[in-house]
């Protein structure tokens, strides 16, 4: 109890990532507020630290090795991302675009946050569209030379933008507000919860809009939390070469 009352919520996911559903069903940040104790997430978050910790530890009974992402490769991990998360964005952003206008158009006389609710969809939808390319284009590729060059056991590449630092701490800033975004979204949504008597695209989308910040919620967290932190260890292990 008392060593899981100091461990971050970070540390919690990075260790096993199902118990990232566990800090969403209790409503705390798991990816960009992650870097505080159980004890003050609870705080902050209005939580109850005994049922949490109760819930971990259930989690805990089940772990498994297939997600433990933080004993991956590097260059894996980076193409998990784009498999998998990155994928999901694409596939589902056209989707979740339709059906903002269609409920916002059909609703939102009646339902005024809905209109809100779809600007911000357009916004991050942009915002996730070049924020990923940045990943693809610059700096995955950039970490991949790095763990290539460790397996070589040559030194550093050479890049454009200085530090892998620099690339980092702007898609963790751009992170940051594709969070506040669906943070807000969730707010006007009352967490997805549609009004009674909602129409079926109504209730789609909202079902749509939760899902869809689950899966950003996990890709957050896998860049932030576990990908970030190495790529920068990576880096200066092969500067010192």
């Amino acid at each position: 109890m008392k060593e899981l009352e100091t461990k971050t919520v970070a540390e919690m996911v990075t260790e096993n990532i199902k118990t990232a559903h566990i800090f969403k069903k209790h409503g705390i940040d798991f990816c960009c507020g992650g870097g505080i104790s159980l004890q003050k997430a609870c705080d902050k978050y209005n939580a109850n630290f005994d049922q949490l910790v109760t819930d971990l530890e259930e989690v805990d009974k089940t772990d498994s090795r297939a997600t433990n992402y933080n004993s991956w490769e590097l260059d894996f991990l980076t193409d998990h991302v784009i498999n998998v998360h990155h994928s999901y964005v694409e596939e589902n952003i056209p989707l979740l675009l339709q059906y903002a206008d269609r409920v916002a158009e059909v609703h939102g006389h009646h339902y005024t946050e809905l209109l809100e609710i779809k600007e911000l969809v357009k916004e991050v939808a942009g915002e996730l569209s070049a924020h990923m390319k940045k990943e693809e284009l610059i700096l995955f590729p950039f970490i991949k030379k790095m763990v290539k060059a460790k397996k070589e056991g040559s030194g550093l590449p050479d890049a454009h933008f200085g530090t892998v630092d620099n690339p980092i701490k702007m898609m963790e800033v751009e992170h940051e507000e594709a969070g506040e975004a669906f943070r807000k979204i969730a707010g006007l949504s009352s967490n997805y919860n549609p009004p009674q008597g909602a129409c079926n695209t109504y209730r789609a989308f909202y079902a749509k809009l939760d899902e869809f910040e689950q899966d950003l919620h996990q890709h957050i967290h896998l860049e932030n939390n576990i990908l970030f932190p190495k790529s920068l260890q990576l880096e200066k292990e092969l500067r010192n070469k």
